[in-house]
């Protein structure tokens, strides 16, 4: 980019204190290369006592002061719900975000940077290969075709949870599920108003820390019917306002 943009790096957080530290520091150090404008936007998503006070202890321990703040939801809202906590709160120009679960390498953002050009409204990542027990991955590419082919989706990996999105397209799109069919909606949204996706090739790893919010059989079902919500809504009520 031939400008320094600002930048938000947002974590949604869910008991993951054993990995939050080292992914916070990976994606400053990699942000540092591009602006010193910036902040951090972590998201404590009604986690247990004691991981929220080992979380206070890590943001302590980097000594990154005005830089980082915790959005404290006392109540779990669900994994859209932090994402919609978190962009709300997001100051910057750019919003970068990914998990806590270190399936990620934030400094992997190079490659969403390089891709930012002024046209574009949001680099997507691909997993180059899903790094998952064969159910999950098995699980996550009919999820993926089917919300791919039910929605008119334009990316090939609907649940990479390493995007980078201009700020500015929050001015339109208004985001309203609470669950990880928030993902769907973010992108169906982006698409709808115009604004540019592109997408880039992104390692994926083995989970270290926390479990899954999503692909577990006890949300299968919630996940299928607030997916017909969601397909009704946009699909049939072209309602992308509400």
């Amino acid at each position: 980019m031939k400008t320094n943009p600002s930048i938000t790096i947002m974590f949604p957080f869910l008991n993951d204190w054993g990995t939050v530290g080292s992914l916070v520091a990976l994606a400053i150090e990699t942000t540092k290369k591009y602006t010193d404008n910036y902040e951090v936007v972590i998201v404590n998503d009604g986690s247990k006592k004691e991981d929220r006070e080992a979380l206070g202890k890590i943001i302590e321990v980097l000594s990154i002061k005005g830089k980082i703040r915790i959005i404290d939801h006392q109540m779990n809202r669900g994994y859209g719900g932090a994402l919609r906590s978190g962009f709300a709160a997001s100051a910057k120009d750019l919003i970068f975000y990914t998990d806590c679960d270190a399936q990620y390498d934030p400094r992997e953002l190079s490659l969403l940077m390089d891709k930012m050009k002024p046209d574009i409204g949001m680099v997507n990542g691909f997993k180059i290969r899903r790094s998952d027990p064969w159910h999950r991955v098995i699980a996550g590419r009919v999820y993926h075709y089917l919300v791919k082919f039910a929605f008119g989706l334009p990316i090939q990996d609907t649940d990479c949870d390493f995007r980078l999105i201009r700020r500015s397209v929050f001015e339109k799109v208004k985001l309203f599920e609470n669950t990880g069919t928030i993902c769907t909606e973010l992108v169906k949204k982006i698409d709808y108003h115009g604004y540019k996706v592109v997408e880039v090739p992104v390692h994926h790893f083995w989970r270290t820390s926390g479990k899954s919010q999503f692909f577990n059989f006890k949300r299968l079902y919630h996940t299928g019917t607030n997916l017909l919500r969601l397909w009704w809504k946009l699909q049939i009520k072209k309602d992308y306002f509400h």
